[in-house]
């Protein structure tokens, strides 16, 4: 197995650290996890005493599987729960209500611009949870990390943002369905370019 980047190794702790710490922060007791992948955040989760519940939910069966057993070596799958599927169906979404937090932890890039208005569908209007903690890359910094305009950071990547473009979906999200948002740099910050990821932190109004 190739060894990842020691750049890119410490962002993604950056990215897991900052986004515990908003659901931390958010006084959430259960935390849907999705597109968990292979349990990046969620085995973290299950080691934070503040955490009651979590349910990872990713359409990959392969990760899910290596998840399952990471958790079955840890023995604490009793807060955990696995569910394989697509977290925009309706149905699913539906299914999925009544949770404190909700984290997308860079997960809408991988999907086409089109369905967005489902991933907003799916988490702020069905599940609707109290907090909603979303990353994804910061386009402006990929010319520190040598990657050339004409490309994405990743092949699977199906966009990527910068702040101003960011910012205007998640105030548009926010704007259409209650929620107050908090944008943020994730991993430091470059004076012109900003962090490597961004942040943005959701919070239904509570009064």
């Amino acid at each position: 197995m190739r060894a990842e980047p020691a750049m890119s190794t410490g962002m993604h702790r950056d990215r897991l650290d900052a986004v515990l710490a908003a659901l931390r922060e958010s006084g959430a007791r259960s935390v849907l996890d999705l597109g968990c992948g292979d349990g990046a955040l969620l085995a973290p989760l299950l080691g934070e005493p503040w955490v009651e519940r979590v349910v990872g939910v990713d359409a990959h069966g392969p990760s899910l599987a290596r998840l399952r057993r990471r958790l079955t070596e840890a023995e604490r799958p009793e807060r955990a729960r696995l569910i394989e599927g697509d977290f925009t169906a309706p149905a699913l979404a539906q299914g999925l209500g009544g949770f404190d937090a909700a984290a997308l932890v860079e997960v809408i890039e991988h999907l086409p611009p089109e369905r967005l208005s489902a991933v907003e569908a799916a988490v702020f209007r069905r599940m609707r949870p109290a907090t909603v903690v979303l990353t994804t890359p910061n386009a402006e910094f990929n010319a520190l990390l040598g990657t050339p305009p004409s490309r994405m950071r990743h092949p699977d990547h199906r966009f990527e943002w910068g702040r101003a473009q960011f910012a205007r979906w998640c105030q548009g999200v926010a704007a259409r369905t209650g929620y107050a948002v908090a944008l943020s740099c994730v991993g430091g910050a470059h004076p012109a370019l900003g962090g490597p990821s961004q942040m943005a932190t959701f919070s239904l109004g509570r009064g």
